[in-house]
């Protein structure tokens, strides 16, 4: 496929004015599904890896069986409305959506139409230099997840070109809260960064609940984009797109600018844009387009004659209000003045969008100072060559665990880092890596002596100066002792020995 042309960002923006648009899936964190009793695989305790084993009739639609709200999954729901702000509905009603889902056995999904259980909320997004946003919320809806399918030939993965597809139901049926924004107006050129901000904003705030993991590498959170363009001067809205499942922060970003920059190399030229979903490639950095997108009226909603209205006792929801946790922007507050970083360095972990993991990171233990170092560091590092999110490599724990072997003195920073990267490449716990390749520091001062007293042996010239009061002049002989230590030592404890030894001989 030709790669399409696109328009500098800037002078996109000179001609028109972007309107986004973001629906947001969340998946929700129950023990079993959102209408059967079937194990929910994105709750966290249940590890299913084969296909088709996390079902039960009502998954595979089979006649006579019969959909059971999850009440778990509701109240997640009604906490998160809350966090955004919205109002919650004294009564919401299920939908079939019919569309055909191959990946739902049932061939229609159970949602929520004019009867979403949460609507009209503002959520308050901080971008990047601490300028706020509110983002305006249309609705929040329950519904059921689709299952997977994999594409097998091909050289795309995609169905085109594909000799066959597999399907697996396990994540059919899985809770999911649909969050759709309103038109988001006036964001200019800080649209791209507006979309990264607003849906790590709904994953903090997930974590927070405790109500999903929010991974997104794992799609426990998913994006949509949509994006259009207007002319300047004019008040109707033009033509959107949808990028489909962008499945990062940074992708979300990337989308975005993307197709501002193509639909305005196509509208400056006098083309048109189509209503259609497009699929984001990660390795390219381009959208491409999958299927014409349908209007409400072609999916026939009707309401789900199965299952009652859910009508939450005020009580509940009151219940579920108080327990809300802090918003987003008055936590960043909070933990800045907690941990007492600068300005710098406390937007340096909210731009990389690790405050969640160094929060984390801290309650197991670990010194604030630290953890954003190797957060922000190491880790950061390793996850940009994988092109990888950093929280999917290494946990807080284990984070943690590490900066309490660097402080016991067991490692030291270098041995820290092959620490990190072993962890990473699955090898497993910080100790079981340590023990595994034999990394930690040296502490025998006889081992120690020994080193030193021959690096200064081999360096008379330099122990001379050191005996003349040019301490400075320790750093080869410390070099060379942590090079014959294969850098298992600690180079403050080997600095006091030089001096002492110097001194001695």
């Amino acid at each position: 496929m030709a790669r399409a042309e696109l328009m500098d960002f800037d002078k996109a923006l000179e001609l028109f004015e972007p309107v986004l648009g973001f629906e947001v899936h969340v998946e929700l964190s129950t023990k079993t599904k959102m209408f059967s009793d079937a194990p929910n695989p994105a709750f966290s305790g249940n590890h299913i890896t084969e296909p088709n084993t996390a079902i039960t009739p009502v998954c595979l639609g089979l006649p006579g069986s019969l959909p059971v709200v999850n009440e778990k999954a509701v109240q997640f729901s009604i906490s998160l409305g809350l966090a955004l702000g919205c109002q919650i509905a004294p009564s919401s009603r299920f939908a079939r959506k019919n569309y055909f889902y191959p990946d739902l056995a049932k061939n229609y999904q159970i949602s929520q139409y004019d009867e979403p259980i949460a609507f009209e909320g503002m959520l308050e997004v901080e971008l990047e230099d601490g300028e706020l946003w509110q983002v305006p919320i249309e609705r929040g809806h329950m519904e059921e997840d689709a299952g997977k399918l994999t594409h097998v030939g091909g050289s795309t993965g995609r169905i085109q070109g594909a000799e066959y597809s597999l399907v697996d139901y396990n994540r059919a049926g899985v809770p999911l809260v649909e969050i759709v924004t309103k038109p988001i107006y006036g964001a200019e050129h800080r649209a791209p960064e507006l979309a990264k901000a607003y849906v790590s904003t709904i994953r903090d705030i997930v974590r927070a609940l405790g109500i999903s993991e929010a991974r997104m590498e794992r799609g426990n959170l998913r994006c949509d984009a949509n994006v259009s363009l207007r002319p300047r001067g004019e008040t109707k809205l033009g033509t959107r797109t949808e990028t489909k499942n962008v499945n990062s922060f940074r992708s979300v970003e990337r989308a975005v600018r993307y197709e501002i920059q193509r639909q305005a190399a196509i509208l400056a030229k006098g083309g048109t844009i189509q209503q259609e979903t497009r699929h984001w490639h990660e390795d390219t950095g381009t959208t491409s387009p999958g299927r014409v997108k349908s209007d409400a009226d072609d999916y026939r909603y009707f309401p789900e004659p199965d299952l009652l209205p859910v009508t939450p006792a005020p009580e509940l929801i009151e219940r579920l209000r108080a327990s809300l946790p802090e918003a987003p922007a008055a936590r960043r507050r909070r933990l800045k003045q907690e941990w007492g970083f600068t300005d710098l360095e406390f937007r340096d972990v909210v731009n990389s969008g690790l405050l969640v993991e160094v929060d984390e990171t801290v309650a197991a233990g670990a010194a604030p100072q630290q953890a954003r170092k190797w957060w922000t560091g190491e880790i950061a590092r390793i996850a940009n060559t994988q092109n990888a999110e950093p929280a999917s490599l290494i946990s807080p724990a284990d984070v943690a665990a590490i900066v309490a072997l660097v402080e016991a003195g067991t490692l030291n920073d270098r041995l820290a880092r092959e620490v990190v990267e072993g962890v990473i490449a699955g090898e497993g716990t910080p100790q079981e890596v340590v023990d595994a390749r034999g990394l930690a520091v040296v502490s025998d001062d006889g081992a120690l002596i020994a080193a030193v007293d021959a690096a200064l042996a081999s360096q008379p010239d330099v122990l001379e100066k050191i005996r003349d009061g040019k301490v400075q002049a320790a750093g080869a002989i410390i070099g060379a002792v942590m090079k014959a230590m294969g850098g298992k030592a600690d180079a403050a404890r080997v600095r006091e020995l030089v001096l002492e030894r110097a001194q001695g001989r």
